[in-house]
């Protein structure tokens, strides 16, 4: 949700949070503000409601002298994007600065309290409650800033992830977390606490990611993590494996038309080293750790969110079709509370780019406290979900900036293709020749994709003949039924255009009352299994008039001849379909959200990694 950055050390910290705040900007861009800790023990606090350049023109020329001091972008919960409500938000003497990542469930009960004791509140946010609490504990217990933290986290109930400074205590730093991410960055001298690891990679390779129920106290250059409860941890320091590149434009107009070039790469390396295809063999080490368990398997549970949740079902494609296991493939905000039927024999696997979706998250405590076996298909090294599972593979798809995912959804795919391939192996449902013939598919993807890419001037051309349409239609059979609705997905995040996915079997019994000459329709129309069911389709939709664009396989003379429009995909195994058909559907809703003047990579609304419910 909202993007923090902090630091404490002997650089000038205002420039570091500054671009530490435009790197999480696709976190939240609502309203963004710093609070830096001055030589003299005051707060200067710059606060403005936009983006981080808003923030960044409104300081001008105004004193930044500070070499500590935080940031926050906002993704807004409680309280309108608006000056009052942006972060920090200071105590009401003053004393103390925060900066918060989530929700505070119990903040209206706190803040009655607090008002019976005289505390006035300038902001509508739970926030601002926080920060009074910690007054209130620190004032009338005669404790120290940290103990004051502490003690205030335990009547919390909730999500956060905060930093809160004390400017009477100006050599502290102090951040905390539960159920939202927090990463310390050590360097020489010097440390740092963000949400993620993007505006830190730039100063270290050092990072300690802090557990749920983790509060870290940095005293000069000394850091120290204890529990809510106050038990001592020793902090574990990973290596960073991204680079600063990674993070950067690339000479791109924007991170998502950089993130869809990169998918053949990014697919390649999320099979690279577990693919051997003279050996014959698919090796995931997640994956032979339960061998035993996959050959007596009945059941598997994928969880998700938006395009996890999309990936999910193709997972569940892949799965019954070559290891003929039973899925069931759930949203995770209503799994968590349907009082589903789970137990130790059920099989559950979380997908997330992030590894931080607060309700994927709460899905698999629920799934653990059942004792089902948990797996996790994540992106983000370090992250909560790997933390929580009994085991999982990371996609390797590399950082993930904008806000509408595109290579991190080809690279939970591409990993669900080998983990089904692997399990069917596993029972024996699958033929060894069937087993080879798809291993050296999947090698084949990554060229199939470049040759989709060299289409991206086409599609630009067809996206002006859709840039004023109000509704979209997408429909797709089997394997290309998740493609539509990724497609769907996808227009309407960035381009703010109505659609909705739907199997094509499924238009007859309800949207066809939606066709005519103004609605698009796009068909997942390639030759497959389902292309003559899909072909009807499409004719029933011309004869009322409804403008079809068609996804088709490459040399299908026969498909041009009936729709409007059509875009070439190579030939490909129908259970890799999903893996090729999506990049043309991503090019167009990119090139039709750039013509209608969208903000493609910070969509409104709408936060990269949702840490809340």
């Amino acid at each position: 949700m909202c993007g923090i950055v902090a630091y404490i050390g002997h650089r000038e910290a205002c420039p570091i949070i500054l671009k530490g705040l435009k790197r999480l900007e696709y976190r939240g861009y609502d309203s963004a503000g710093v609070a830096l800790l001055d030589n003299s023990g005051e707060f200067k606090v710059y606060k403005k409601t936009g983006k981080v350049a808003d923030l960044e023109a409104s300081i001008g020329s105004q004193s930044t002298t500070a070499h500590t001091g935080m940031g926050h972008t906002r993704w807004a919960t409680h309280g309108a994007p608006n000056d009052l409500n942006a972060h920090p938000h200071l105590s009401g003497n003053g004393e103390f600065a925060i900066i918060h990542n989530g929700i505070i469930e119990n903040y209206a009960t706190l803040k009655e309290m607090l008002i019976k004791r005289g505390h006035a509140f300038k902001s509508e946010t739970d926030t601002e409650v926080l920060v009074h609490l910690i007054e209130e504990i620190h004032k009338n217990n005669n404790v120290s800033f940290e103990e004051a933290v502490r003690m205030s986290l335990t009547q919390v109930i909730g999500a956060y992830a905060i930093v809160i400074l004390s400017k009477n205590t100006p050599d502290y730093l102090i951040g905390a977390r539960k159920g939202s991410p927090m990463v310390l960055g050590i360097g020489e001298g010097e440390h740092f606490i963000a949400s993620d690891a993007t505006p830190i990679v730039e100063y270290t390779r050092n990072v300690v990611y802090l557990n749920d129920g983790e509060i870290a106290i940095i005293k000069g250059t000394e850091l120290t993590i204890k529990t809510i409860d106050n038990t001592i941890k020793t902090p574990f320091i990973h290596e960073l494996e991204i680079n600063l590149e990674s993070i950067e434009k690339g000479g791109y107009e924007h991170f998502m038309m950089k993130e869809i070039f990169e998918q053949p790469r990014s697919i390649l390396d999320s099979y690279r080293g577990r693919i051997q295809l003279s050996e014959g063999i698919i090796t995931m080490a997640g994956i032979d750790k339960f061998e035993d368990k996959f050959k007596n398997l009945k059941r598997i549970i994928i969880v998700g969110c938006g395009t996890s949740w999309h990936a999910g079902l193709v997972g569940e494609y892949l799965f019954e079709d070559f290891a003929r296991i039973p899925v069931e493939v759930e949203y995770a905000s209503e799994f968590r509370y349907r009082n589903p039927i789970i137990d130790e024999n059920d099989f559950v696997i979380a997908i997330s780019q992030s590894g931080e979706t607060a309700d994927t998250l709460a899905a698999l405590e629920l799934a653990k406290s059942k004792g089902a076996t948990i797996f996790g298909i994540c992106n983000v090294v370090g992250s909560s979900i790997p933390r929580l599972t009994d085991a999982g593979a990371y996609t390797h798809a590399g950082p993930e900036i904008g806000v509408a995912s595109t290579k991190a959804f080809t690279a939970q795919v591409t990993a669900l293709t080998l983990m089904a391939l692997s399990i069917a192996q596993i029972r024996g449902t699958i033929t060894k020749q069937r087993f080879h013939e798809m291993i050296a598919e999947i090698e084949t993807i990554p060229a199939k994709i470049e040759k989709v890419l060299q289409t991206n001037e086409m599609i630009k051309e067809l996206a002006v003949k859709f840039k004023d349409a109000r509704n979209f239609l997408y429909l797709g059979r089997g394997y290309g039924f998740p493609v539509a609705l990724e497609g769907a997905l996808k227009l309407k995040e960035i381009s703010y255009i109505h659609a909705e996915g739907y199997p094509a079997a499924e238009m007859k019994h309800g949207p066809i009352a939606l066709i005519d000459e103004e609605m698009p329709v796009v068909f997942i129309a390639t030759q497959n299994n389902n292309y003559e069911k899909v072909v009807s389709s499409i004719q029933e939709v011309k004869a009322r008039k409804g403008v079809v664009i068609a996804i088709a396989t490459e040399g299908d003379k026969h498909i041009a001849e009936m729709v409007d429009h059509v875009i070439y995909i190579p030939a490909c195994e129908e259970s890799s379909l999903p893996l090729i058909a999506t990049i043309p559907l991503q090019l167009l809703s990119y090139h039709i959200a750039v013509l209608r003047g969208c903000n493609v990579d910070q969509p409104r609304n709408l936060a990269k990694s949702v840490t809340v419910e």
